[in-house]
């Protein structure tokens, strides 16, 4: 039987390289020979239920021995589909939040971004496939920003 599992690790770190806590994650899973696609803040591995169970521990391990201070497992069997919601429920989302905000997405200054993302958490904005990525576009930030903002409202 074959699963697939999907974590992040945090903290999320602005922009540019993915930070270490991800990347050691993402080389346990690696090393064990895992099927592997990398997101800097959510990666997705698969294989035989025992292989990618037994490993679960080693990316976690590697995680927090790097400076992650969680780490979000999510695992299913292969195949079955992760609860989605539409893209475009997502989109109107975006676009209601643009008109409260005065406009395009991405003419706002940073404080009135940052806004914009905490509003699109309050209405679940996040619980979509995808989201992190297109929040991004509507933005013009990276999926590293708008994981900064999340994080940033955490604290």
């Amino acid at each position: 039987m074959r699963v697939e599992a999907e974590f992040t690790t945090e903290p999320f770190k602005g922009e540019g390289e993915p930070p270490e806590h991800a990347t050691a994650a993402l080389e346990a899973a690696r090393e064990a020979g895992l099927e592997c696609e990398f997101g800097p803040l959510g990666t997705s591995v698969r294989g035989e239920r025992d292989a990618v169970l037994a490993t679960l521990a080693a990316i976690a391990a590697a995680g927090l021995d790097h400076g992650a201070d969680q780490i979000t497992f999510q695992v299913r069997l292969e195949g079955r589909a992760a609860p989605r919601r539409t893209a475009s429920g997502l989109d109107a989302l975006l676009a209601d939040v643009a008109d409260e905000l005065g406009g395009d997405l991405r003419t706002l200054d940073r404080p009135a971004k940052q806004r914009a993302v905490r509003v699109l958490e309050e209405r679940g904005a996040f619980e979509f496939r995808k989201s992190a990525e297109i929040v991004a576009e509507a933005l013009g930030v990276t999926r590293f920003t708008v994981y900064n903002y999340l994080n940033r409202e955490r604290d």
